[in-house]
């Protein structure tokens, strides 16, 4: 699952971003850090919402910024930001978790896809995400369910 996956060093909480951009390229860090992305592909992700929109927020709340592959993917990996107050788009959309997506091939990008969307069908995880103030919070709140 792709929970166990984020592990405390890709989960980060914050109170408050100022833009789109930020929040991706601070979502986007622990991947750089760990070696799973170039910044090549959070210029790509930036410019991907820039040029087709926010298509990235998949539903109320949650945004999933990703890229090519050959846009600077070193190795499959998914990191969080969860940020309190909405971040805006230029439209009317918003997005308060910012899920960034790094997959190498098209296999490990639909694994990876399949296992989001399950976890984030549940309503009841993604109010767990948004009252989580820590790591450790959220990953207490998720096993009392």
């Amino acid at each position: 699952m792709f929970l166990s996956r984020l592990t405390k060093e890709l989960v980060q909480f914050e109170e408050k971003i100022d833009s789109w951009e930020q929040a991706i390229e601070l979502a986007s860090n622990p991947l750089l850090e760990n070696g799973s992305i170039k910044e090549s592909y959070v210029k790509a992700m930036i410019e991907n919402v820039k040029n087709f929109g926010p298509y990235i927020v998949l539903m109320p709340q949650v945004a999933m910024p990703h890229a090519r592959p050959e846009d600077g993917v070193e190795k499959t990996g998914i990191s969080l930001l969860v940020v309190k107050e909405k971040v805006l788009f230029e439209t009317d959309k918003s997005a308060n978790l910012f899920l960034v997506l790094a997959a190498e091939d098209a296999t490990n990008h639909l694994t990876l896809l399949q296992e989001i969307s399950d976890f984030l069908s549940i309503e009841e995880n993604i109010e767990t995400l948004l009252n989580a103030t820590n790591y450790e919070e959220f990953l207490n709140n998720l096993r009392g369910k």
